[in-house]
């Protein structure tokens, strides 16, 4: 009786977390998905603590301590997603994520000295040293993540990086091949395995540049899920495997996408250093002169729009400016402006960070267009203002072959009949090279910090 209903539940969970993640594919239902996902997981954790039974017949023990640590979790959890601001969401991101990796590469350490590998039960062994070594890989590669997006941690790189992170993975997978064919269990080696594991997830992730780490964290995010269906397999849990696999092929299609919306491999991303602090300028001075304009010029030429197009980037996001651009929004419509918002897909350092920070200030859905919709539009739209974004607006993407991010698919606001840019400065974004379209003609740079600058802009649009 108690193995049907663990079963039950279990398949109930899986389908939960299917349905969920089929509603997360679109904002209205996202919410929805994200609760359904969290109940079918709580039917699972509950299940297991009172209905699950060993191969003895024997009920899980210290459930004391186990329920003690999911009350610490969910209190410490529930704190810092009530806290986070959203410009540190991809930062709280990363953060979860490596803890799941962790948790993976910890049940592989625990379970690995009390299986013996005898009689042809490799596959077994093969699994618990693929969850150490890609969980372990995933924890220290998201505290790297973590770091980096926080800014504490820059780009590190040195002569022979490649080649010791090549001969550090293939040391690993010798290593984890060795401990495989063993007959008995050897955890010294083990534990060895584990720090090396923790020294290539670090060396993984730390020269790659600050541009790439929406596809960093989405790849983080896969291995986690990987991590999580080896924990699965071991404990020959249905709701664990079906997780994890969802989490894995999930964060690698995603990865896929990441990379296709910046048209370059995930070779590239991992070792083509883009994003570089040191990356050559794809425009130079000789561009022409930038061009500025005063809150009241940008107040007519807005009023007095018929279409009004926004392109909203991390600046944005720093600035706490979601509400305040909302509130030009509305005032805009109010005299008879259509106004829609662009969303390049790597935008933000998360994918789906833009959407979120926006659906946050309550701008409908509906305004909210792909690149692709959002580029049939610019050429209609009699002005279109950029706040905070920089790379995925730059032309070098596509008429400057020397450009490190030449090729990659950008928002063509070149296209519209104007061009506002709010920004602090002439500072580059994260691919750090100056952006040509601050010198086209008819772009007017409008600097300073992107919600007072709102804020001044809305009082003028007001007055007029």
């Amino acid at each position: 009786m108690y193995e049907f209903w663990v079963w039950f539940s279990y398949v109930l969970a899986s389908v939960t977390f299917i349905v969920g993640l089929k509603f997360l594919s679109h904002p209205e239902t996202a919410r929805r998905g994200n609760l359904i996902a969290a109940a079918g997981m709580t039917l699972a954790i509950l299940v297991t603590i009172f209905l699950y039974r060993n191969a003895e017949g024997q009920p899980l023990g210290n459930r004391g301590l186990i329920f003690v640590a999911i009350a610490l979790g969910t209190a410490i959890g529930w704190i810092a997603a009530k806290r986070v601001k959203m410009t540190a969401m991809p930062q709280m991101v990363s953060l979860f994520n490596g803890m799941g990796g962790a948790c993976a590469a910890v049940i592989s350490l625990m379970e690995y000295p009390h299986h013996s590998f005898e009689g042809g039960r490799w596959t077994l062994a093969a699994v618990i040293v693929a969850g150490l070594l890609i969980g372990g890989t995933s924890f220290s590669g998201s505290m790297i993540a973590f770091g980096k997006l926080n800014g504490n941690i820059g780009d590190v790189r040195f002569r022979g990086q490649m080649i010791l992170n090549l001969l550090l993975l293939a040391a690993l997978l010798s290593l984890g091949i060795y401990l495989t064919v063993q007959s008995q269990p050897n955890m010294p080696l083990f534990i060895v395995m584990a720090g090396l594991t923790l020294l290539y997830g670090v060396l993984f992730v730390v020269p790659i540049g600050g541009a790439d780490m929406p596809v960093v964290i989405s790849l983080l995010n896969s291995f986690t899920g990987v991590a999580a269906a080896c924990g699965g397999f071991i404990y020959n849990n249905q709701v664990m495997l079906t997780g994890g696999i969802l989490v894995g092929s999930a964060g690698t299609i995603l990865t896929i996408l990441m990379c296709n919306a910046m048209n370059r491999s995930l070779i590239n991303v991992l070792v083509g250093h883009f994003g570089s602090t040191t990356a050559a300028d794809g425009a130079g001075s000789d561009k022409g002169a930038i061009k500025e304009i005063s809150i009241a010029d940008a107040a007519i030429l807005l009023s007095y729009s018929r279409k009004v197009m926004v392109v909203p980037g991390y600046g944005l996001a720093v600035a706490q400016a979601q509400h305040a651009i909302h509130e030009l929004e509305k005032l805009l419509e109010e005299k008879g402006v259509e106004v829609s918002y662009a969303i390049h897909p790597v935008a933000g350092r998360m994918p789906g960070h833009m959407n979120v920070l926006l659906a946050e200030a309550d701008v409908p859905y509906s305004k909210l267009l792909e690149m692709e919709e959002a580029n049939n539009e610019f050429p209609k739209a009699d002005a279109v203002i950029v706040v905070g974004a920089n790379d995925v607006v730059n032309p070098a993407a596509k008429h400057d072959p020397s450009s490190p991010i030449y090729g990659m698919p950008i928002l063509d606001v070149s296209q519209a009949k104007n061009v506002i840019v709010i920004k602090r400065s002439m500072s580059t974004g994260y691919a750090g090279i100056e952006n040509a379209l601050f010198y086209d003609p008819k772009t007017r740079m409008l600097f300073g910090d992107a919600k007072a600058t709102l804020q001044k802009l809305i009082s003028e649009v007001a007055a007029n």
